[in-house]
């Protein structure tokens, strides 16, 4: 026996789906035969009216076409953006030991640039007794003194001052074999006879036990001392030559200045020791009667 054919039964969609699907058809049929009879009975109009149907559709088929290609690039994008954050991370560890390397150049020419300063202030200077190195400070202690590795042995003696490429460091106080302690300018019981160097202003120089030092005028009375003086050694008491770098005026204070040392024991490492300015008097002379 025969299979009868198959119907949509007796769903109400599925006969409207149907029916509009014969009548979609029907119309299709009937708008292709139309476009067939006017293309062949009115060619100019035909044109017109594709025209129309481009102008119509090409946006959206631009736009389809758009988010084709955009659905279509997303494996790259995603490809690329992997790509590009691996070159990232690896230029980022090159970047990182280049800053390094730029660094350790930075501090070897500011070591070559100091070492070539304390060389030529030792080949300039007649009474150089030794550069030594200054082995240690304390910057722990409200008292402050150097260590350096020469002494008794290499002709340092007590009294000698002792200078920096940038400036005077103190003078020595004690002395051994092969070493010796030098009282710095930042020491509370260090005081220095300088002078302002731009018109010669007499003054004092007293540490503070940290790493600023006071500065005050010898006569109150004519000292304005401001931010940004340089004081030299004065050449005054005879143990320091005049016009050593000594410090320079941060900020005022109720009695004269508050300054910043130019030659920094506790980022030096050399030192130059020269002989005193004048030398101690003789003894004297014991005369019998």
């Amino acid at each position: 026996m025969a299979r009868p054919p198959s119907r949509p039964g007796f769903s109400r969609r599925a006969q409207n789906a149907l029916f509009f699907g014969y009548v979609l058809a029907i119309a299709g049929a009937i708008v292709g035969a139309v476009l067939v009879g006017l293309s062949a009975a009115n060619p100019p109009a035909f044109a017109a009216l594709r025209s129309t149907a481009a102008e119509v559709t090409t946006p959206i088929a631009g736009a389809l076409g758009g988010a084709r290609r955009g659905v279509a690039g997303v494996p790259h994008a995603i490809g690329s953006w992997f790509h590009v954050r691996g070159d990232n991370r690896r230029l980022r560890a090159d970047l990182l030991v280049a800053n390094r390397l730029l660094t350790r150049a930075r501090v070897l020419n500011h070591e070559n640039d100091r070492l070539r300063r304390l060389l030529a202030l030792r080949d300039a200077s007649a009474d150089a007794v030794i550069a030594a190195r200054l082995v240690s400070s304390s910057a722990s202690s409200t008292r402050r003194f150097g260590l350096l590795n020469a002494g008794l042995w290499q002709g340092v003696r007590e009294g000698q001052p002792v200078e920096g490429p940038d400036g005077l460091i103190g003078r020595v106080v004690e002395t051994g074999p092969t070493t010796a302690r030098v009282l710095l300018l930042i020491d509370p019981e260090s005081i220095i006879p300088a002078r302002r160097a731009r018109d010669g202003l007499p003054a004092i120089v007293s540490g503070r036990g940290d790493a600023l030092v006071e500065v005050r005028s010898a006569n109150p009375a004519v000292g304005d001392i401001r931010p940004g003086d340089l004081f030299v050694t004065s050449g005054a008491g005879g143990i320091f030559a005049p016009d050593i770098p000594v410090a320079r005026v941060e900020r005022r204070s109720n009695d004269g200045g508050v300054a910043r040392v130019l030659a920094d024991p506790d980022t030096l490492d050399v030192a130059l020791v020269r002989h005193a300015f004048l030398p101690p008097p003789p003894p004297p002379r014991h005369t019998t009667p």
